[in-house]
């Protein structure tokens, strides 16, 4: 019996009798982070890492929470089961399930390079992996966070020599944390919208090391947003929201910069290419170091990532979910959450 079976309502153990990430309510939904294509409202109980109940709480509400740390063990009628980090967001884990020595392990949507806020992405060895492919694909090589912190801060410091208000466009769960810490580096005020203000300071009250950012409400004087640095989320880009900043440039920070072309698509000012999924070599450093011997491949480019697998001599196959790239899917997210 495979310990992991794709089902309509998402990944389920038949042994356990729980799912992860399901996309539909289920009696027992454990959850590998607070991205809203991987928690979704209507469990009866839920199970996270510690990290993330703050954020399943901010965006799904009361509901009976569980939580365990990194590498704890527990048992879910019979099967061992422990989280484990994938340097994705803030708490994201992988989820390692073992019955009668046969192991799986559910990555989650993981990075494999640091960027100095997650828990840096731990391989698990395992017999079956199961890994997303948002950026299956050989063009897609990122940058450190060093070299682009550094383009952002000299953006900003340009922008501001010019008397323009430097518009960030960051997903207010990963990405804007990361672009909060680079612009903290040279500058003392931050100015945030209300959907990043209150998951970031969800994050600051749970106790995480973050920089303080100031929320825009109707009342804020214009004078004082001018030539300042202020993190939105996409789904404000465009709107009567950004009138509030002209003359302003706007930056758009996601790994579908990678691509030439996707700056003038969005028509955006700047591009920075920052994602918190894998790049290409990530992804396939990833697989290896599992030692899997079968690896189902979920959202993104799976039909590139699998067949390249298996030409390498890695088993592989794609599977269907209802996950998405939180590239796209939280802008929703974080529309729904607070719009100003």
């Amino acid at each position: 019996m495979a310990l992991i079976e794709f089902t309509d309502k998402g990944l389920y153990c038949p042994a356990g009798k729980f799912y992860i990430d399901p996309w539909r309510p289920v009696d027992k939904a454990l959850i590998t982070h607070g991205h809203s294509d991987h928690a979704y409202f209507g469990s009866k109980s839920y199970l996270c890492h510690k990290y993330t109940k703050p954020i399943l709480q901010l965006r799904l509400g009361d509901n009976d929470y569980q939580t365990v740390d990194w590498n704890e063990t527990i048992f879910i009628n019979g099967v061992q089961v422990s989280f484990h980090p994938a340097g994705h967001v803030i708490g994201s884990s992988q989820i390692r399930l073992e019955l009668d020595g046969e192991v799986w392990v559910f990555s989650g949507d993981y990075k494999t390079t640091s960027d100095g806020i997650s828990v840096d992405f731990e391989p698990i060895r395992c017999h079956t992996f199961i890994t997303e492919s948002t950026f299956g694909l050989p063009i897609y090589k990122w940058k450190s966070q060093q070299q682009t912190d550094k383009e952002i801060q000299d953006w900003v410091t340009e922008n501001k020599a010019d008397g323009r208000t430097s518009v960030l466009l960051a997903y207010s769960l990963g990405k804007a944390q990361r672009v909060i810490k680079s612009v903290a580096a040279i500058t003392d005020t931050i100015f945030a919208h209300g959907a990043v203000y209150n998951l970031h300071e969800t994050l600051r009250t749970a106790g995480h090391d973050l920089p303080e950012v100031k929320r825009i409400t109707v009342d804020t004087p214009k004078e004082t947003l001018k030539a300042s640095v202020v993190i939105a989320p996409p789904s404000a880009d465009s709107s009567p929201w950004m009138k509030r900043f002209t003359p302003h440039s706007v930056g758009v920070c996601s790994g579908w910069m990678q691509v030439r072309g996707n700056v003038r698509r969005r028509n955006a000012d700047a591009g920075f290419v920052m994602s918190d999924h894998a790049d290409w070599a990530g992804l396939l450093d990833a697989v290896k170091a599992t030692g899997a011997q079968k690896v189902f491949v979920t959202h993104g480019f799976q039909a590139a990532f699998s067949r390249y697998l298996n030409d390498i001599g890695i088993e592989a196959a794609e599977v269907k979910t209802e996950y998405g790239n939180d590239e796209d899917i939280e802008a929703t997210a974080d529309a729904t959450n607070e719009a100003i």
